[in-house]
């Protein structure tokens, strides 16, 4: 019998680690094992390419998975490479070796510490087995050798190394799995639906076959029983099936991928009903090498715009699932795209379930971006009503985008932006609105409310249209905030209709309400002192054309912002625009508080307090006091 020997001290507590703490699902010891298998076939059919001895072709490798649930046994066995006695010592018996504490240590002046490989050459993956089993066996015969040995451990007590019988070249590890606990059903990686399950969701794309024996069942013809009774009659067979597809769809050429068959795909992996908008196919090599297929959904899912939405792409090293969701990869404002990425050049750190956020995954997080933003601008030029329909489902993400992080990726997103325009209140860029500005034209106008319908009654409105300048209607609460933290487009600024001082008017017009202000001072401070407080200012307009009044703000905080923000939760310090009063001088109701004011200024105060309710409705505010609003309407009736 073999002698036991012990794992090295540094090697007995990075197994204790492993089989604890560092892997989160138990399920992926079956990836990280047919992973083992899949390097371990590499490395022969790599040597046969120039060794004929071998006398193997790609077709001829394999792996098998055998599941004996009487003896509470898993198998994965490979036609590999196969190990050494000395190999199996060096690659099993020390856990990690290339990356040992002592190599650590010895380098430590290193100036790339984190590039130190800390991974053995069988991986220490292979330790993940110790999770669900409570003995493992390793039988292997190497290339070119007469001899097979087996290694066997029951985990941090030590292992065994022996002669053993085997006949072929490769490696079998069996799994003697534990004993079910309250908590965990080990015996379920002994069920063949499970162990078909966990090849399809992480091996699903290894380059060599996936094989097991699958119990199936099937009908015979029927007989009748001794009463005439028809009898359904089964009988249990076995069918060897291979259970991965081998192939990525996103390692094929794009000539060789339909539409169909990339839509099937966006289906079937990611669990959507409807057609993806968009399928993007990306292979890019140089500093960020990576194979990419992403997806624009067609309709946002149920829980898209809650705290429970998980935004990431699945991300693939060489085919092997690492992660169902890197959060990293995509930004927040292009977090509803769905798909995966597959590179060769991420670095993994210590198994392949903890992933170094290194130099590789920034670069390819940032050749998405680029990708994803450009592949949506071509949408938006070459198919307007697909991209209007993406629109619609994730615009509002587009706009928080320009708005968060104090607008760094504005630069990015601004030409994606849509907006209702007032010229035939359609959907148009910004680029499209600068396009079509007058000459003299100074600023981007726009306006904020509630819908587009309640932004076209606005008093303000009326004078933008008959000079026949274009106003962009914002209907999302993030809107505006979105456009003050964009500034400028063009070199364009952005000006709401709403703010005092919206100069369209003439030398001529602007004169004329200079000189009717200064006539009118004493009335317009009355008027203001008349609302005690509720306004910074009461001003000639140059806005209004038929109404009689309506609400501008001075400074930063508009109207329409302070909705938004007095309508948050939890807000004990109630945010206020600073208001201004603007007065129609061309309208009868003007003349009515010129012919009062001096002779019965009581009343004067009634018109100005109905006068600013009136505008607080018009802007679809409520007003402070519907009583007294009611009582001072039915005084100046009567």
């Amino acid at each position: 019998m073999a002698e036991t020997k012990q794992f090295k001290a540094e090697s007995k507590r990075l197994l204790e680690m492993m089989i604890n703490s560092i892997y989160t699902h138990k399920e992926i010891f079956l990836r990280e094992l047919i992973s083992n298998a899949s390097d371990a076939i590499d490395k022969l059919y790599f040597k046969s390419l120039t060794d004929d001895k071998v006398g193997m072709s790609k077709s001829d490798f394999k792996i098998f998975i055998k599941a004996d649930k009487d003896n509470g046994t898993l198998t994965i066995t490979d036609n590999g490479i196969g190990m050494t006695a000395e190999e199996l010592e060096n690659n099993l018996g020390i856990i990690a070796n290339s990356g040992s504490l002592a190599f650590k240590t010895a380098n430590s002046d290193a100036k790339e510490k984190e590039d130190i490989d800390v991974i053995g050459q069988f991986g220490v993956g292979f330790y993940s087995a110790f999770m669900v089993a409570k003995e493992v066996e390793v039988r292997s015969k190497a290339y070119g050798s007469d001899k097979a040995y087996v290694w066997k451990s029951e985990g941090v007590d030590g292992y065994t190394i022996d002669e053993c019988d085997k006949d072929t070249v490769g490696t079998e590890i069996i799994l003697t799995m534990k004993e079910n606990t309250e908590d965990e059903q080990y015996d379920d990686f002994l069920a063949q639906w499970k162990i078909k399950s966990l090849v399809k969701k992480y091996s699903d794309y290894i380059r060599y076959p996936i094989m097991m024996d699958m119990e199936k069942t099937r009908y015979l013809e029927d007989k009748d029983d001794e009463e005439g009774n028809s009898e359904p009659k089964t009988e249990k067979y076995i069918e060897t099936e291979t259970l991965n597809s081998m192939v990525p769809i996103w390692k094929k050429n794009k000539t060789e991928v339909t539409e169909e068959e990339y839509n099937n795909f966006y289906k079937e992996k990611f669990y959507d009903y409807s057609d993806p908008l968009k399928s993007i196919h990306v292979k890019t090599e140089g500093t960020a090498t990576y194979n990419a297929l992403l997806y624009v959904p067609s309709q946002a899912p149920f829980d898209y715009y809650s705290k429970s939405f998980e935004k990431g792409l699945q991300l693939y090293s060489s085919g092997v699932l690492i992660m169902d969701k890197c959060a990293d990869l995509l930004p927040d404002h292009f977090s509803f795209v769905r798909g995966l990425v597959d590179s060769e050049d991420l670095s993994l750190n210590i198994s392949r379930e903890l992933l170094q956020h290194d130099r590789q995954l920034k670069l390819i997080a940032r050749s998405l971006e680029r990708t994803i933003k450009n592949e949506l601008k071509k949408m938006q030029t070459n198919e307007r009503e697909k991209y209007e329909k993406f629109w619609k489902q994730f615009g509002v993400q587009i706009k928080f985008g320009v708005y968060n992080e104090y607008g760094a990726h504005k630069e990015v997103l601004k030409d994606l932006l849509l907006f209702t325009s007032s010229a035939e209140k359609k959907l148009v860029t910004l680029e499209e609105y600068v396009s079509r500005m007058k000459e003299d034209q100074k600023y981007i106008y726009y306006a904020a409310g509630d819908t587009v319908d309640k932004i076209d009654l606005l008093p303000q409105i009326e004078r933008f249209k008959d000079k026949g300048i274009e106003v962009l209607y914002l209907t999302d609460n993030v809107d505006e905030f979105a456009v003050k933290t964009l500034e400028n487009y063009d070199d364009k600024q952005f000006k709401s209709i709403s703010e005092s001082g919206a100069d369209l008017d003439s030398e001529e017009e602007k004169e004329a309400v200079k000189k009717a202000s200064e006539e009118n001072k004493e009335l317009l401070e009355y008027l203001k002192s008349a609302l005690d407080g509720k306004v910074t200012e009461v001003v000639i307009s140059e806005k209004l054309k038929s109404h009689p009044v309506c609400l501008s703000n001075k400074g930063q905080i508009s109207l329409e912002m302070e909705k938004v923000f007095n309508s948050m939760p939890n807000e004990e310090q109630k945010i206020r625009a600073e208001r201004v009063l603007e007065i129609n001088a061309s309208h009868p109701i003007f003349e009515k508080l010129k012919a009062l004011f001096g002779t019965d200024n009581d009343t004067v105060s009634k018109y100005a307090k109905i006068l600013y309710d009136e505008a607080l409705l018009i802007e679809g505010m409520p007003i402070e006091n519907p009583l007294e609003f009611s009582k001072l309407v039915c005084e100046l009736m009567v």
